[in-house]
């Protein structure tokens, strides 16, 4: 299955989103699509139309970074779309990223200094003991697959899709469309699921090679008809920080902020620490952890969650 979309697609379903009105451009009698014409945006990027067209047929190659910055001011891209920009463009063999993409590989949580497609690295002794010392927060270890190799108790407790599937792994995006309890974990789950789906893709224009990533998205494109529709969509979401919303049963309504944080090493791993902005947040996880630790067998079971739809899942096993 080939990951991303490509370069073309990409550069269509952008195109498709910017008005004339947006992007400054005259509307003189009906127009048949929403968007920019294709002629339009070659004017503005001060390309050739034939030039163009062949970008978005795939019949280009190696488009030149001024081409592509204009391209992005044009198309309105947002830090994280200009660097999938990028990325797609430069699976041809072009050579220098935009200023700041270097740094933006080196530090995003979807990169991976082995490379496309290198297998990912353990969890390392001491990011478990890390995981274990910020006990008073939840905390997990996040693969560019959104695959979940290590978390501490208080993350298990708050998400029921930390806990490993039917593989032997937890994997967030399987456990936010396959799995009933996240429906009911994350009160705005539409707005949960388009990010899983954007962070999917953005780890795809990195990593084109990445053998389990693309398993992922396979396996979600045939089970889920939610996942097809976002990932046609090719949103592009980087997972830095924000704010999540939850629902548990034993906290109730809580908002939590999130890091992400690149680990060290080239691993492509990344560590994912939730913090309470607020007394009520504090408050809220306290009482999880009271809870956890009452009931230690929470730690390894499904606090939150539902089996998967059309599959049984024992009491130590989600997502």
């Amino acid at each position: 299955m080939d990951l991303p979309t490509g370069l073309g697609s990409f550069l269509t379903s952008r195109r498709a989103r910017v008005t004339p009105r947006q992007a400054g451009v005259p509307v003189v009698g009906r127009r048949r699509v929403a968007g920019l014409r294709r002629e339009e945006v070659a004017e503005l990027a001060g390309v050739s139309l034939v030039y163009y067209t062949r970008l978005e047929q795939g019949r280009a190659r190696n488009p030149s970074d001024a081409v592509l910055a204009a391209l992005a001011r044009v198309l309105r891209l947002d830090p994280a779309e200009r660097s999938h920009l990028y990325d797609l463009a430069h699976r041809t063999g072009r050579g220098t990223p935009p200023p700041g993409a270097a740094e933006a590989r080196e530090t995003g949580p979807g990169s991976a200094g082995t490379g496309p497609g290198a297998p990912e690295a353990g969890v390392r002794e001491e990011v478990r003991l890390l995981l274990r010392a910020v006990g008073a927060v939840p905390a997990y270890v996040l693969t560019p697959a959104m695959d979940v190799p290590a978390a501490n108790d208080l993350a298990r407790a708050l998400v029921g899709g930390l806990t490993g599937g039917r593989d032997g792994r937890a994997n967030l995006a399987r456990y936010v469309f396959l799995d009933a309890g996240a429906r009911e974990l994350y009160p705005h789950w539409e707005d949960v699921a388009r990010q899983t789906v954007g962070f999917l893709r953005f780890s795809a224009g990195r990593r084109p090679g990445d053998a389990r990533l693309a398993s992922v998205v396979a396996g979600l494109s045939r089970a889920d008809e939610s996942f097809r529709r976002l990932w046609a969509a090719q949103e592009v979401q980087e997972k830095t920080h924000g704010t999540k919303s939850f629902r548990h049963p034993v906290t109730g309504r809580l908002d939590l902020a999130y890091e992400t944080l690149l680990l060290p090493g080239g691993t492509g791993l990344s560590l994912v620490v939730l913090t309470a902005p607020d007394p009520r947040a504090e408050a809220a996880l306290r009482l999880l952890g009271s809870w956890t630790a009452g009931h230690p067998e929470r730690s390894a079971d499904d606090s939150a969650g539902h089996p998967v739809r059309g599959e049984r899942r024992p009491a130590s096993a989600s997502g």
